[in-house]
């Protein structure tokens, strides 16, 4: 069975991120895939770099903080990570940018010889307030895109990896917005499945 690590990066489960991530939830469970779903801010994850978590370049198998042992033992048992964020200042928020950097960590998720991560996909799936036209013409759809298939997919040797967002997200109250919204999520979540294959 193909297991799908499901991050929620958003302060309020309740939030417009939050349901759009309990969606995805439900058509994967319904679509065969096994989950474990990890709300960042519900489980308290610290995203401060500590000393403890610092890379070791001498010494790649240096373990970590209890905290980040335990997020990459999640990792390691997943065959795909799908973070579901806002876009905060044409990023993911400090939390979900903070669980990459303490446990995608150098000896684990990358080393000089390449990769010991056993994912074999990512889908970050980022809700944003401004419309597509906005985003593209600023760059920032390339930006996220950059930063978070190349920098950090790719470097990990991860070889199938696509941003996705949710643009015009603001208005959710909108029926016809939500609506919207919905029809997007559900499919992102169709091409995610039709790449991933339960």
């Amino acid at each position: 069975m193909n297991r799908v690590l499901l991050v929620l990066a958003h302060p309020r489960a309740g939030s417009l991120t939050g349901q759009v991530a309990a969606r995805v939830r439900a058509r994967l469970v319904h679509a065969g895939f096994d989950i474990d779903f990890l709300d960042l801010y519900a489980e308290g994850f610290d995203p401060r770099m500590r000393p403890e978590d610092e890379p070791d370049w001498a010494d790649p198998g240096k373990p970590g903080s209890p905290e980040v042992e335990g997020h990459k033992a999640r990792i390691g048992r997943t065959d795909h990570v799908l973070a579901v964020f806002p876009v905060w200042w044409s990023g993911p928020p400090a939390i979900l940018r903070g669980w990459i950097e303490r446990t995608w960590a150098h000896g684990f998720a990358y080393t000089r010889e390449g990769s010991n991560l056993a994912v074999r996909s990512t889908l970050w799936l980022g809700l944003a307030g401004s419309s597509a036209e906005q985003f593209a013409t600023a760059g920032l759809d390339r930006h996220l895109d950059r930063q978070l298939r190349v920098e950090v997919a790719e470097f990990c040797r991860i070889e199938h990896s696509r941003v996705r967002l949710i643009h015009d997200s603001v208005d959710a109250e909108d029926p016809s917005v939500l609506a919207r919204i919905w029809r997007t999520a559900d499919a992102v979540v169709e091409e995610f499945i039709g790449c991933a294959g339960p």
